[in-house]
């Protein structure tokens, strides 16, 4: 196994550049991860696994001072109900612990949400497939590397 991140490895093959921030210990919160990334919290991208049908989910990313409308997502889905995955079905579906998600090297293809949020700021950071292991980089940078990921307004007002 390699000590190289699936996001790394991902942004690497694309040839885009970040780089890497070890958190020293656990994190308890986004406003300890913000300040140990020398960020703020809105600059940090949550990657939320959602459970859409039994076989099939949905990653939304968020800005971290941001909540995801349910409403909003399960009318962009044409569901009436949604529910966030649970422990076993974020390391099955994404191959990384909760808090060690990423868009970026996934195991196998997913439909990507992206909150407008997300590209507020110049710089952010999110989770490099291995907990405690981040990413940081140019949010322009993240639109590239998502390819076809879908863009629009999926938080709360």
């Amino acid at each position: 196994m390699s000590d190289v991140p699936p996001a790394a490895r991902t942004l690497d093959a694309m040839e885009i550049s970040y780089r890497m921030f070890r958190h020293p210990g656990p994190i308890a919160s986004l406003e300890q991860a913000a300040r140990e990334r020398n960020q703020a919290p809105d600059q940090i991208v949550r990657s939320i696994l959602f459970r859409v049908t039994p076989s099939e989910y949905v990653m939304v990313l968020i800005a971290g001072d941001r909540q995801v409308d349910w409403r909003t997502l399960r009318k962009h889905l044409s569901q009436s109900r949604i529910t966030m995955a649970n422990e076993e079905e974020i390391l099955r579906v994404t191959g990384a612990e909760r808090g060690g998600v990423s868009p970026l090297g996934l195991p196998s293809p997913l439909k990507i949400l992206v909150d407008e949020s997300v590209f507020a700021n110049e710089e952010i950071s999110l989770g490099s497939g291995v907990r405690g292991t981040t990413i940081i980089m140019q949010s322009a940078d993240l639109r590239r590397a998502l390819g076809d990921g879908v863009i629009g307004n999926f938080a709360e007002k």
